[in-house]
């Protein structure tokens, strides 16, 4: 198996929705392997197809809680509560960190690689990464989380760092 190489920011696909998984077959079966391989190869805890150029509904990830990676096709949000914010940073946009406030739960929806309906319910890590990841999906990078005044200095940061100027 390969590794994929992760698309950084700048690059369009990871602006646009993804696509829908009609059919649950082989490719997509390849598809999740190697983006867990890639995911660990990062080192990551989550990746979205978008991520690898792919733009398919597919999301990966390992909430370091002894479960392993896991996978969730076509993922959906159905409830968040609370909130918390933490320093999160993004495979897409690396060695840059932020503080993002999002919903303390989440609890998510889509289909497993059996075609089955799964979900997942979980806070700090867990839920983090499932938004963070889902976001992916519909074309939302994290920096779109940051307010106006963050998000003016992290893209003044990003375009100093591209051109190769002092961050």
């Amino acid at each position: 198996m390969a590794l994929f190489p992760i698309r950084r920011f700048g690059d369009p696909v990871l602006r646009l929705p993804a696509s829908p998984v009609l059919e649950i077959d082989d490719a997509v079966q390849r598809l999740v392997a190697e983006m867990v391989e890639t995911m660990y190869g990062a080192p990551g805890v989550g990746l979205a197809a978008p991520q690898i150029g792919v733009s398919r509904s597919v999301i990966v990830f390992d909430a370091q809680d002894d479960r392993g990676a896991r996978v969730l096709i076509n993922p959906e949000v159905v409830e968040t509560g609370g909130e918390y914010e933490y320093d999160e940073g993004c495979l897409s946009v690396p060695g840059y960190y932020w503080p993002i406030t999002r919903p303390g739960f989440a609890h998510v929806r889509g289909l497993g690689l059996d075609g089955r309906e799964t979900d997942y319910s979980g806070d700090g890590l867990l839920g983090r990464v499932l938004q963070h990841e889902i976001d992916h999906l519909h074309g939302i990078l994290l920096i779109e989380r940051l307010d106006k005044k963050t998000r003016k200095q992290a893209l003044r940061s990003l375009r100093n760092d591209a051109l190769g100027l002092e961050k």
